[in-house]
């Protein structure tokens, strides 16, 4: 079983990376404007997010809509808002049977359970970790390659949001945490419930005196 110290550890790296996953969720900054080229009107910049897009005026004032119909939206936004809640889903459940099967809780007495438990928790947060990266990578892209293709005019480029690095950060926390579950929390191969001790029958058995 692995150390108190990793399973802390562990824990405080699938609460960081639970919450850049909920921040790329929420915040609605996976695409922004682009201004390159020939594009100099900076007075207002478009934000897209999974759920909601944003105009930003230069004076701070923010107008936000949420997207009008799933069926309309394009193949990547959708899968990313699956995968990104199922992400979610899984660092959450995860951290609680973690907490359930770590040394420093007393929530399961036994100990030949608690390396399984764990273990389970570590796969849950590798795919946990999986699922936010793969739809991260998946829209970063997609705007690079709008970025690069030369039949786009400069006002519809867009560049990668800040919501795109934080969910690669959380991707590679979880990831972290749940590959050091997976290293130190392997079951006992060995039994513990003591060795066996085998006697010989003329060293058990009493001397007798035959007459």
């Amino acid at each position: 079983m692995g150390s108190v110290g990793v399973q802390i550890v562990c824990v405080a790296l699938g609460v960081f990376g639970l919450i850049g996953v909920i921040i790329c969720c929420a915040i609605p900054r996976w695409k922004v404007s682009s201004f390159t080229g020939s594009n100099i009107v900076t007075a207002q910049s478009n934000q897209e997010g999974l759920w909601t897009t944003c105009v930003v005026q230069s004076t701070g004032q923010q107008q936000c809509k949420n997207y009008d119909s799933l069926l309309v939206l394009p193949s990547d936004l959708q899968a990313a808002r699956a995968m990104t809640i199922i992400s979610c889903m899984f660092a959450c459940l995860s951290l609680l049977i973690l907490f359930c099967g770590a040394d420093f809780t007393t929530c399961v007495q036994n100990e030949e359970v608690k390396p399984k438990i764990s273990l389970v928790a570590g796969i849950g947060l590798l795919l946990a970790g999986l699922l936010v990266i793969i739809p991260v990578s998946w829209s970063a892209h997609i705007v690079v390659r709008n970025f690069n293709n030369p039949m786009m005019g400069a006002v519809q480029k867009q560049e990668l949001g800040a919501c795109i690095f934080v969910g690669w950060g959380a991707g590679v926390l979880l990831l972290l945490a749940g590959g050091l579950l997976c290293c130190f929390s392997r079951p006992n191969s060995g039994s513990s419930g003591g060795t066996a001790k085998y006697y010989s029958n003329n060293a058990s058995a009493p001397n007798k005196n035959y007459v």
